[in-house]
């Protein structure tokens, strides 16, 4: 079944995630759960978030960047370095969301991009275009997705 990102809620919806995801870097396994759950904002591929407890905390380090979301409130970042990569603000989380998204607490999401491989189920994702978002593409999420040049006002 194929999903239009143009569906999806604004504000977003948080639902659970239905595959396993597997998150690699530098010839290290980041993350693995059936745990996640996903974002679903309109004109976005889904965000994948990873409970707390699914993800490699040594290999997260915390940095003093912070982003505003409007639904979700303040997120704090990690760079995230395994084996010989390490990728500068990759990962973040919100410590204190909003209520409406208190479900996120703690959850890590990453930008798919910046990891070596990022799978839901057997499926190797696509990251949102972009250098802003964090959307993860798959072959049943169909756009156009804003996060490329020319798509910041939509």
């Amino acid at each position: 079944m194929s999903e239009n990102v143009w569906d999806y809620p604004r504000p977003p919806a948080l639902v659970p995630c239905e595959r396993r995801v597997r998150v690699e870097l530098g010839g290290e396994v980041l993350a693995e759960t059936d745990g996640a759950l996903r974002v679903l904002e309109t004109s976005h591929p889904p965000t994948i978030y990873l409970p707390p407890q699914d993800v490699r905390s040594d290999l997260l380090m915390p940095v003093s960047r912070e982003s505003f979301c409007e639904w979700k409130g303040v997120a704090t970042y990690f760079d995230v370095e395994a084996g010989d990569r390490r990728e500068a603000a990759a990962a973040w989380t919100y410590r204190d969301p909003s209520p409406r998204y208190a479900e996120l607490r703690d959850f890590v999401s990453l930008y798919p991009g910046r990891m070596d491989a990022c799978y839901l189920g057997d499926e190797r994702v696509d990251a949102q275009p972009g250098d802003f978002y964090g959307g993860w593409i798959t072959a049943d999420i169909t756009g156009p997705f804003k996060g490329g040049p020319g798509t910041r006002g939509w």
